[in-house]
């Protein structure tokens, strides 16, 4: 059996292919400033334990999940827990993007806790740390296709054995930690003036 993909990893995946790529099989990290400050924002996100809050939720934090049957595994940064309902809750260190690989993220962990749990998990949130504020994220058929479909990919592109191509959207790039590795337009000049 394949070693279960980290949920972290299927963000990066929807994020850009090409930086899962570096990330998880080459191992490559490149720490700017929002990575680390998201790191130190994480920190009480990543103490483990159990609380109760004033509202009668109890508060899990940093609970592993997994999947056997698509095979991912990672940790929640919280899980509430009111009334037998599980809400899990992702931190992020900025503001809420364009695009949906945290979305993606978030509900991979809904899932892993369905099938760990036997109940439904319809919703959750993202907290980011920028904008100070939860957004709620419901799993829809949608999203959870979209999530299961990243799985299905990066197990193609592990299997495939080859490094994906620069992505078009370069809005993507410039923020991106990789780009000084990746290198996206260097590599399509090549590719253009190769034979």
């Amino acid at each position: 059996m394949n070693d279960y993909l980290p949920l972290s990893y299927l963000n990066q995946l929807a994020y850009c292919p090409r930086r899962f790529w570096y990330m998880y099989v080459q191992g490559e990290l490149a720490v700017n400033a929002p990575m680390l400050e998201g790191t130190l924002l994480h920190e009480r996100a990543h103490r483990p334990g159990t609380e109760t809050d004033p509202h009668g939720r109890t508060l899990h934090r940093r609970v592993w999940v997994w999947s056997e049957r698509l095979n991912i595994a990672g940790f929640a940064d919280l899980v509430e827990e009111r009334d037998g309902a599980l809400l899990p809750v992702e931190y992020k260190h900025g503001r809420q993007g364009r695009w949906d690989n945290d979305e993606i993220q978030l509900c991979a962990q809904a899932l892993c806790l369905e099938e760990m749990t036997g109940r439904p998990v319809e919703q959750g949130e993202i907290f980011y740390w920028r904008s100070r504020r939860r957004v709620a994220v419901h799993f829809d058929q949608s999203l959870r296709q979209a999530t299961e479909a990243a799985v299905t990919q990066a197990q193609a592109l592990l299997a495939a054995n080859a490094i994906p191509g620069p992505i078009t959207d370069r809005r993507k790039c410039r923020q991106c930690s990789l780009q000084p590795i990746c290198l996206p337009d260097e590599v399509v000049l090549l590719n253009q003036r190769a034979p």
